[in-house]
């Protein structure tokens, strides 16, 4: 990302060949719509390439920036469709990519299951800053990311049982710091 600060085409060129893919389909995981994913793609390397000072190394390792920049970029492109849909008077979409528990039945209108739900998230995001490096950042592209196991295997450059054993004890760990936790 420094030679991409420095404006160098190769290294961006080299960046794009080696995230271009994982944008995409995390976008499409979103999107369901492969014209919009790859708009979608196209958005997101232009915005690095334009802004590329947004990347803060010290924040954090790039993959994971850049794949929260993707979720967003993606859930705004959904949430945007969905105005459009509303506008032109076209059935809106069930999905909810941001918030899957906000599909369960009864969640809408119920203040008290939104309530337990915001603590349950934050419970989570606590335990989550407990776990290793590694472990965090496994489960966030496989959780969050919506990335298969595999996938993330690819976007680490780790191999499959690395990432496996990973997203296990990050979820075993989880699974007692949660319980100590409540």
């Amino acid at each position: 990302m420094l030679a991409v600060a420095a404006r160098d085409e190769k290294a961006f060129a080299v960046l794009y060949d080696r995230y271009a893919d994982l944008v995409f389909s995390a976008s499409m995981r979103v999107l369901e719509d492969s014209q919009l994913a790859e708009d979608a793609t196209q958005d997101i390397f232009v915005r690095i390439w334009r802004r590329p000072e947004a990347f803060i190394a010290e924040r954090g390792r790039f993959v994971s920036w850049l794949m929260s920049v993707v979720r967003n970029r993606s859930v705004d492109e959904f949430r945007s469709r969905g105005r459009r849909r509303r506008r032109e008077g076209l059935p809106a979409s069930t999905d909810q990519p941001d918030d899957a528990m906000a599909m369960l039945p009864g969640n809408a209108d119920d203040p008290l299951r939104e309530a337990q739900l915001h603590e349950e998230q934050r419970l989570v995001r606590a335990a989550l800053t407990t776990l290793p490096p590694e472990q965090k950042l496994a489960l966030e592209l496989a959780y969050f990311g919506g990335m298969t196991q595999q996938e993330v295997a690819l976007a680490l450059n780790e191999p499959l049982g690395t990432i496996k054993t990973r997203i296990r004890l990050g979820m075993q760990k989880l699974r007692r710091s949660l319980q100590d936790l409540a």
